[in-house]
């Protein structure tokens, strides 16, 4: 995969290391001192010409460094046993799916399990989304969701802005979780939804339009996080 900018090397090499990592600089900024230690510090470092390395770049302005770098294979450190699961379900746009994994890393996710509808988390613009989250969760892509909510040996919540049940009104505190998210326009695949236990709304004032998945994705997370807390200082 490509890493675009100096936090997304420096989260790679502070999750992994730079054995395997190869260090791509722009010619014109080679003489910048965050530039010329990454130069200086990379067992495999090329300069290209300005040209080139504009071609090369994902980004409309780039920044001056890329990293190829192998795909990981799981997360740099054990995740915490008590963290929840994402299982999300056609998530397409790349800047949300980055959104969502970063979010669910902040707030203590260990797990996310994502559809082959699913955009690539490992594309430069879900990366930039993500900033870093990627390496400190597990992420299967392109997984059996429906096998792995059933196999899933704990509370199931699927987020539906018609459901009965408050987000706000459940506990949380205890116990294995995961969240069901789908994408804002295909809705989530109804073998999923089958197996779901409790599908709860987040409670919005009248006349609101329902919450990017993204936004939606967060609150879900942080009061999982706010009632674990509660939790544990009780």
């Amino acid at each position: 995969m490509l890493l675009d900018g100096l936090h997304l090397l420096a989260a790679y090499r502070d999750a992994y290391g730079m054995e395997q990592m190869q260090v791509i600089a722009r010619s014109s900024v080679t003489e910048r001192p965050d530039i010329a230690r990454w130069l200086r510090v990379g067992t495999q470092s090329i300069v290209l010409a300005d040209g080139l390395f504009d071609a090369l770049s994902p980004v409309e302005t780039p920044g001056g460094i890329l990293a190829a770098v192998p795909i990981p294979r799981g997360p740099a450190t054990e995740p915490p046993a008590e963290g929840f699961l994402v299982l999300l379900d056609g998530i397409q746009d790349p800047g949300n799916l980055g959104s969502i994994l970063r979010s669910a890393a902040a707030a203590g996710g260990t797990e996310a399990y994502l559809s082959g509808q699913c955009a690539d988390p490992w594309s430069p613009k879900c990366l930039r989304g993500g900033m870093g989250a990627q390496f400190a969760l597990h992420i299967e892509d392109r997984a059996d969701l429906p096998a792995t909510a059933a196999a899933f040996q704990g509370v199931l919540l699927v987020l539906e802005p018609s459901a009965s049940a408050s987000l706000f009104d459940l506990d949380l505190s205890a116990g294995k979780m995961a969240f069901i998210l789908g994408s804002e326009g295909g809705g989530i695949d109804p073998r999923l939804r089958a197996l779901a236990q409790r599908p709860v709304r987040i409670p919005m004032h009248p006349g609101v339009e329902s919450l990017n998945v993204g936004a939606a994705a967060a609150v879900c997370f942080f009061e999982w996080a706010r009632q674990r807390k509660l939790r544990a200082a009780n």
